[in-house]
This record gives C-alpha cells, sequence and structure tokens, in this order.
C-alpha cells in the first residue's frame, strides 16, 4: 500500500465533502451540517500532519523488527492503526459526498460518525506525537525506555488526561479483523452495564439480571458508552475486574462453550497436597533434588490442576490418580465402545499455564482450545490452576507452577505420559509463567522443558513505555490502568483481601435470589424503557455538538490538565472530562528477574530450551515478544517468533469467534510452529 495515496485520497475525499455539502441547496442545513462541515476541515488538518509524521515512521521502523522476515513491532503498528483509521474516514466520506442529497441522508448520524472518527484520529496523532519522542530517545534498535523513567512519567501523565472515549463508543474496535468487532462491542456494553450495577446492593445473580435491562442505553448511545467505558476503565477497584473476568468462569457461559467444543474422554480436576518431591538431578541422574512445596505468604498448601485428554491413557483412570480428583466437575467421559478401550501413554505431554493477568480464571476459562489441542495433537495436557493475585502475589503463582511441572514429571505415569518430551504453553500471565518456569528449573537443577510455546507473554512488567503500550489508549482489552492494576496485584502493591470470585449463575443461588431477581427485573426493565424515551427525545431534537469535540471531552483551557510539552505548537489532543486515577506501579519487585524475564542477565537465560512466540501486531504488549525474542537469539538461544494480523490481545480464548482467531490458534499448535518441541522438530 502507498501511504502517500491514501493521505493524498483522503484530502481529496474531504475536499468533496465539503463541496457536495456547500453545494446542495434541498439540503436542511442545522448545526449538524455546520458541524460536519467544521469536521471535514479538521480531518484534512490533522491529515497533513499524520502523514509526515507516518512517513518519518515508515523510513525507519524496519530496524526494530525481529529480522527481515518477521515485520512486526510498535512502530508498524502504529501507522496501521492510523492507515486503518484513514481508510475508514475515506470510505465513510465517499458514502456522505455521493449521498448527501439523498432524501434518506440522515446527517446528524454521518456527522456523528465523523466526529467521532476525527476525534479518534486527532488522538491517534498525538500518539505519533508521543512515538517519535520514543524514536528520538531511546537508543537504536531499542523499543522500551528503561534507562529514560522520565519517558514512562510523562507517557502516564498523558493517559491520565486524554480523551480515550472516542475509542469506546463508535470508533469501537475499528482496528481489529471486522469478525471480532461485534464480540468487542458485546464486551464493552456487558462491562458497562455490569460496572454501572457493581457497587449497588444486589444479590449476585440480581445484579447479572439488571445489567442485562440496563445495557439497553449502550447499544443506542455509543458516546454514552463510550465516557461510561472510560470512567470504568480508569477507575473501578481490582475487585470488579476479577468479577468481571471470571464471568467466563460461570456454569452458564463455560457450558456454552463446552458445547461449541471439541468433546473429550477425560477431563479431570485434580488437587495435589503440597509435600516435598525428589527429582533427579538433571547432570547426574544418580543424585536427585529436593523441591519444596509452594510455601510463599501462607505456607504450604495444595496446588490444582485440570487434566484434559482426547483419548483416555493408561493411569489416567487409575485408583492413584483418582484420589486427587476432585468431585466437583471431574469427569471420565467413556461412550459405548470406548469404554474397553484404552491408549498407551503417550511420550508427549504438554504443561498449560493460563493467562489472565495473574488475577483471573482458571484453566476452566480456557477449555475450549485445549481440548482442541489435546485432539488434533494427539497428547494429554495439564493445566495448572495456580493461585491467584492480589490474594496470592508473586511468587506464589510461580512457586506453584514450578511444583505442578515438577510433579507432572515424577508422575507422569498418572497423566497418560512417559514424559519423553515436554513442552510448557501459555499465554500472556501464562506465557511469563512458562518461562520463569523453565529458569526456575534451570536453577534447582532438574529437567527443563524440551520447549516452550508463549503466546502474546507478559515479559516485562514495569511501567517502561514503548511505542506498542501506547496502544492501551485505545485497547478495549487491555486499558493502561487495568495493565498497572495487574502489576501492582502479582507485585504485591496491592495485597489487601479480595473476596473470592462470584459464581453468578449457580443453582443456589438461582434459588436464594429468585424473589430479589422479580424486583430487579422490575427495576432494570424500568430503567432501560427510560433510557430509550430519554434517548428518543435527544435523538428528536436537533443536534448540539460543540466544534471543540465530543461528548466528555474538554477542549484545551487554563482549567484542563495540560500536556507535558509533547507536542508541537498549535496542536493539543482532546483532554478527558474523567480524569484518570492510576496508581504507578513502583514496588522494586517489578524489575526481578523471575517477575520481568526480559530484564533477566543472560546468565538465567542461558540453557532454556526453545522458544516459540506466538504475538499479535495489535497487540499493547508485542514489543514485549519482540525484545525478548531479540534478546535470546543475542545470546544464542533458540527462539521463533511469529506476529499475526488483525487479532487483540487474548485471542487464543477468542478461538471459535472467528476464522482468523482460530488460525492463530492453529499457528500456536501445528508443527513446525510452536509446539513442535513435543516432535523434536528442528528450530529454523
Amino acid at each position: 500500500m502507498d501511504n502517500r495515496l491514501v493521505f493524498r485520497t483522503l484530502d481529496t475525499v474531504c475536499t468533496e465533502v465539503i463541496s457536495a455539502l456547500s453545494g446542495q441547496t434541498n439540503l436542511h442545513y442545522n448545526a449538524s451540517t455546520n458541524q460536519l462541515l467544521v469536521v471535514m476541515k479538521q480531518i484534512q488538518e490533522h491529515n497533513r500532519a499524520v502523514e509526515a509524521l507516518v512517513a518519518g515512521f515508515t523510513a525507519v521502523y524496519h530496524h526494530y523488527d525481529f529480522d527481515p522476515d518477521t515485520p512486526g513491532n510498535g512502530y508498524r503498528t502504529l501507522v496501521k492503526v492510523v492507515l486503518c483509521c484513514v481508510l475508514y474516514i475515506i470510505q465513510k466520506g465517499r458514502y456522505i459526498a455521493s449521498n448527501c442529497g439523498g432524501v434518506f441522508f440522515r446527517v446528524d448520524h454521518n456527522a456523528g460518525e465523523m466526529e467521532a472518527y476525527c476525534t479518534a484520529l486527532c488522538q491517534l496523532r498525538a500518539l505519533l506525537y508521543l512515538a517519535q519522542r520514543l524514536l528520538n530517545d531511546n537508543e537504536h534498535g531499542q523499543l522500551y525506555s528503561q534507562e529514560e523513567q522520565d519517558l514512562s512519567e510523562r507517557f502516564v501523565k498523558e493517559y491520565t488526561s486524554m480523551h480515550k472515549a472516542c475509542f469506546y463508543g463508535r470508533c469501537l474496535g475499528f482496528q481489529f479483523s471486522p469478525s471480532l468487532r461485534p464480540f468487542l462491542q458485546t464486551v464493552v456494553i456487558s462491562m458497562v452495564s455490569f460496572g454501572e450495577n457493581y457497587k449497588k446492593q444486589q444479590t449476585k445473580f440480581g445484579r447479572a439480571a439488571l445489567s442485562i435491562f440496563t445495557s439497553g442505553k449502550y447499544v443506542m448511545d455509543p458516546e454514552l458508552r463510550g465516557a461510561e467505558f472510560e470512567r470504568i476503565t480508569q477507575n473501578l477497584d481490582m475487585q470488579f475486574w476479577k468479577t468481571f473476568w471470571n464471568i467466563t468462569e460461570t456454569d452458564l457461559i463455560s457450558g456454552l462453550a463446552r458445547i461449541a467444543s471439541n468433546p473429550v474422554q477425560v477431563n479431570l480436576i485434580l488437587s495435589v497436597p503440597g509435600e516435598p518431591l525428589k527429582l533427579p538431578l538433571a547432570l547426574d541422574p544418580r543424585l536427585t533434588v529436593n523441591v519444596s512445596p509452594p510455601i510463599a505468604h501462607w505456607g504450604p498448601g495444595p496446588v490444582n490442576m485440570r487434566l484434559i485428554s482426547h483419548t483416555l491413557r493408561e493411569g489416567q483412570d487409575s485408583a492413584e490418580l483418582q484420589v486427587y480428583s476432585r468431585s466437583e466437575g471431574s469427569q471420565l467421559s467413556l461412550s459405548g465402545g470406548f469404554r474397553n478401550q484404552k491408549s498407551t501413554l503417550s511420550p508427549w505431554l504438554l504443561i498449560h499455564f493460563h493467562g489472565g493477568g495473574f488475577v483471573a480464571q482458571t484453566s476452566k476459562s480456557h477449555e475450549s482450545y485445549l481440548k482442541t489441542w489435546s485432539k488434533d495433537l494427539n497428547v494429554p495436557i495439564l493445566s495448572v490452576d495456580y493461585s491467584l493475585a492480589p490474594e496470592a502475589p508473586f511468587p506464589r503463582a510461580l512457586e506453584e507452577c514450578f511444583y505442578a511441572y515438577c510433579w507432572a514429571l515424577k508422575n507422569c505415569h498418572l497423566l497418560g505420559s512417559t514424559a519423553e518430551r515436554v513442552c510448557l504453553a501459555g499465554d500472556s500471565a501464562g506465557g511469563n509463567l512458562c518461562i520463569t518456569v523453565s529458569m526456575k528449573a534451570m536453577s534447582h537443577g532438574v529437567r527443563i522443558p524440551d520447549g516452550i510455546m508463549a503466546a502474546y507473554p507478559a515479559t516485562l512488567l514495569t511501567t517502561d513505555a514503548s511505542p506498542s503500550r501506547l496502544l492501551t489508549l485505545i485497547d478495549p482489552l487491555l486499558p493502561l490502568s487495568v495493565l498497572y492494576k495487574c502489576i501492582n496485584a502479582y507485585t504485591g502493591a496491592d495485597c489487601e483481601s479480595v473476596q473470592t470470585k462470584q459464581q453468578l449463575d449457580t443453582l443456589s443461588a438461582l434459588g436464594q435470589d429468585t424473589a430479589m431477581l422479580l424486583g430487579d427485573i422490575t427495576q432494570g426493565a424500568s430503567n432501560w424503557l427510560q433510557s430509550i424515551l430519554n434517548n428518543a427525545s435527544v435523538s428528536s431534537a436537533p443536534a448540539n455538538r460543540s466544534a471543540n469535540g465530543p461528548q466528555n471531552s474538554v477542549p484545551q483551557s487554563d482549567d484542563t490538565l495540560q500536556g507535558c510539552g509533547e507536542f508541537p505548537e498549535g496542536f493539543e489532543p482532546l483532554r478527558s472530562g474523567c480524569l484518570a486515577e492510576i496508581r504507578t506501579p513502583c514496588n522494586p519487585i517489578m524489575k526481578n528477574p523471575f517477575v520481568s524475564p526480559l530484564l533477566a542477565p543472560d546468565s538465567l537465560l542461558k540453557g532454556l530450551p526453545p522458544v516459540h512466540i506466538v504475538a499479535s501486531a495489535l497487540d499493547a504488549m508485542l514489543d514485549d515478544s519482540i525484545m525478548f525474542g531479540k534478546k535470546l537469539r543475542r545470546i544464542g538461544q533458540p527462539v521463533t517468533l511469529t506476529v499475526v494480523e488483525d487479532l487483540p490481545h487474548g485471542f487464543l480464548s477468542l478461538s471459535q469467534l472467528s476464522k482468523e482467531t482460530q488460525e492463530a490458534s492453529n499457528i500456536c499448535m501445528n508443527p513446525p510452529h510452536c509446539l513442535a518441541c513435543l516432535y523434536g522438530a528442528q528450530m529454523s
């Protein structure tokens, strides 16, 4: 794609729209018509500035790629996002120029749409200026400002004050694959509805029901949705995020996912008591290594795991394994002719650590793609349900995952495997744990895994700014404020007591909440209908948008938190009317190499097994993968990196939603890609 042609096309389209609107004698001029003319002129101004910025990045961003065959880094991504926005404006502008004289042309709607994307382009222009500062101040090839803490502080200050609601309203998910946009809209609407009722005195089931009815107004009013989402992401506490993310753990949602997933014959929940283990020393199997059980924060305790196997194998139905089985949710599904059939031990074993920011979810949320992997790879999978922060900050999760790894090596015959080849796999926080568990295995002298598959791993849990982390300003799934909450929780900065995850649809809750639910439904329905009536009255009135920006944004003024000199004279991004309350992580534990493996000395990384990284070009943590891959390659460690396009952070959990996410999941699974370690394939 010729970027210059794209920007010239946008300038031409803006001129055509202005000419078409000015030449329509039958077009009823009102505030919306005038605002549309103003917006098109503003877009032209932003377009000229953005074109020059994009040209500057395009000339140099290849220097920051992992290698010439793997284009991908935060600078490339910012350019791509800007082009996505510009292309949408071109498409919409052509529609307006061709149809503004029509009887059915809705001036208000199209003015609102263009204003939203004009605001988005303005804010993206600001991100390009911030990225330009990173590019100028960092060392050549360096994506993170690790030696320039002032840069990170200024980035956080900009984030707290910049308007972000436009990216959660009409422009929601414009940068992602079109097949995912309905899902993102559902997530955002659910989140703002749930957040509105979060602190109300409701029962668990009742709160969920009320959220359903209050969601109507957010469907009909994208500006209101964006403003409320911005407020929620910036100011609600960790308990809210744990509760919302754990909705995927409920019986209803997990049951629906189970229906669509591949059936398996083994799906056992195990609880292994924390007892000392003895394993052979890797360098001399005649000697043994003592492995202590997890003890951080509250002493020894059981480690929970889930065993998934597409086919029943030897040992998986043994009395010895059943001792560890928990009755809740455990199953051995043996149908008809398979009851007396049992496969031999597999030579392979896959050990999985789930994502969830170290604070939420369990293996239950990740069952869908794990079942597919078990079937297609013909391998048993052990997924570890490690303890979550902030109740269990570092190093509890790492201790439990390492203990589970060692227990699996010692008891592989119970899991249906001989463990001739063992691979670790994980996404996000789980990818971090795959790497650090392997580092811990090396430091203890026990056998290291044969390979690691890390999907979009978090390798740097610090506040250091990078071009891809600028995407946290526009990402509905990983805003900066939420990322910082997770870092604070895992590093122990926010280790206050938090209630256990709420089950929103258990049968017991259903029985107890019936009476209150009726009241909740009545109240919710009333609020929903009232919102519809209010929206209708607003829609029928003439639009009265300010030329300075959309709702929940404020123009530059003496009373508004201003920028930090990052922008050229005459330009200032829109500022939010809802300033973020961000507690910037400053715990020294952030720089512990077992928390941030990107900061680990070479000596701790030398000897790691082959590492296969699958990153997403639109992930705010893309640069974590790029820099970690480069570091491993620099010290001679075997590493591969694949960058998938158009998908958000957490795409593995979305594998059933679209063809694109399914293909990305296959990249993680299929040899000769990331799980090739199970088959002994050579690294390229």
